[in-house]
């Protein structure tokens, strides 16, 4: 059931809710792995909070149960399909050096760590939530379904500024990609931005499609923890 809330109420929500992503953002750059692990499932449950604040259902954040079983399906199917790119990727040599990404040279044991629990908590979770959830749950009410979308996709780019910077510091596949001595950060920061942008907007038409955050969540997963997974694999010289 929908509650009766005034326009003036919602654009503060909404503000709040900006906010408390743009503090997040700064934690997800800087902090540790395991702080963030703990404190951003929190900030999903406040955000959860004050999209009832904003007078949103939870069909409307996509979390409704009646969607379970159509996002469940949609998300095994993406897992599928991103596990045999990266597989094909793994096998080729041409793209074995842009996929073993230096972060993930680890033991295997503290791959699957990072990609089981670690990155469903601390990445996937809070940012599923935030941008195909309530961002666009919030945004679709003013201006319609197609400007939310665009909106919270090129929020959910911007939101990797700080954390590709940090990523560019020790990840060798920059130069891989983009060549030594490239024009990085600027080059490579505006890469990824457009390219996570467009990723937003694949991800809202899944959460469409399904009504449910478990589509998404499920292809986000699959393109971050199959990657650690992949990445650790080719690391610890199984595939050589």
């Amino acid at each position: 059931m929908r509650r009766n809330v005034t326009r003036s109420d919602r654009l503060a929500v909404l503000a709040t809710v900006v906010a408390v992503l743009a503090g997040a953002n700064v934690v997800t750059a800087y902090g540790s792995a395991g702080a963030e692990a703990l404190v951003e499932p929190a900030i999903a449950v406040v955000l959860l909070g004050l999209a009832h604040r904003f007078g949103l259902t939870w069909a409307d954040i996509g979390i409704s149960r009646h969607t379970w079983r159509k996002g469940a399906a949609y998300g095994g199917a993406a897992i599928a399909l991103v596990g045999l790119v990266y597989l094909a990727g793994m096998l080729l040599p041409a793209t074995r050096a842009v996929i073993a990404d230096a972060r993930y040279d680890m033991a295997l044991g503290s791959a699957l760590l990072l990609a089981l629990v670690v990155i469903p908590l601390k990445t996937v979770l809070l940012e599923e939530v935030a941008f195909r959830g309530v961002l666009l749950g919030m945004l679709s009410r003013p201006a319609g379904r197609a400007w939310a979308v665009g909106a919270s996709s090129a929020m959910f780019g911007l939101w990797h500024i700080l954390p590709t910077l940090e990523v560019a510091k020790q990840d060798t596949a920059f130069d891989v990609i983009l060549g030594p001595g490239s024009a990085f950060p600027a080059l490579g920061v505006a890469a990824v931005v457009v390219f996570t942008g467009v990723a937003g907007v694949v991800l809202c038409e899944l959460r469409r499609r399904t009504g449910s955050l478990l589509a998404p969540l499920g292809l986000h997963w699959a393109t971050n923890g199959l990657g650690v997974l992949i990445s650790a694999l080719l690391w610890s010289g199984i595939t050589a």
